[in-house]
């Protein structure tokens, strides 16, 4: 490639004496046919594929697709198996694991769920953080209610247990709302912390 380019450049030169004796020694045509000659993109493709049609490697236009010489080795790169705990513990889990098994209330104040599920027309399941899920809410500055989601079943069956537990507590029934579509059973006031003992206490 450095001979044909090496050739082109005294192409040009002799080209360019030329160009001065044709032109009387005038700088100015001298420097525009100078530039003329020297980029031209022609001449230059034509030098760079006589150069690399005279070198071994593939035809002008192509490019090596490996730089290593033929009997030089290559890098192998392999996988190990063994090593792969490692990375195992530094990857996230993809869900909240399963708290290990214990008796009765832990020191945080949470309990675990009935080994089986009461005998019960409805059924409350965890939430994914593994507690009972019943919030309470605050709406339009002044409007406390209490909602229990993750509602199965028979939810009428588990409106009428609720009402009947908060007459006991409150000594007046409680307005309810009860949505079937999501599973879910509104509960006028403030009552989560009464119905997440209730519904512990029935193995939820």
């Amino acid at each position: 490639m450095c001979e044909g380019i090496s050739r082109l450049n005294v192409a040009a030169s002799e080209k360019v004496e030329g160009a001065e004796d044709r032109t009387n020694n005038c700088p100015t045509q001298t420097l525009i046919m100078a530039a003329y000659i020297t980029l031209r993109p022609a001449p230059l493709l034509r030098a760079l594929r006589g150069a690399l049609s005279r070198t071994a490697g593939p035809p002008a236009g192509l490019r090596w697709v490996c730089t290593a010489a033929p009997g030089e080795q290559q890098t192998v790169v392999s996988e190990s198996v063994e090593e792969y705990r490692f990375v195992e513990r530094l990857i996230p889990p993809s869900r909240v694991p399963a708290p290990p098994r214990h008796a009765g209330r832990s020191p945080s104040g949470w309990a675990p769920p009935a080994e089986a599920p009461p005998a019960l027309p409805y059924m409350v399941r965890r939430s994914r953080m593994h507690n009972i899920p019943v919030y309470s809410d605050l709406t339009h500055g002044s409007r406390k209610t209490t909602l229990v989601r993750k509602v199965e079943g028979d939810i009428w069956a588990l409106e009428a247990d609720v009402k009947q537990y908060l007459k006991e507590l409150t000594g007046r029934e409680l307005p309810t709302q009860v949505n079937e579509v999501t599973g879910t059973l509104k509960v006028k006031g403030h009552y989560h912390t009464e119905l997440k003992e209730w519904l512990a206490s029935k193995g939820f």
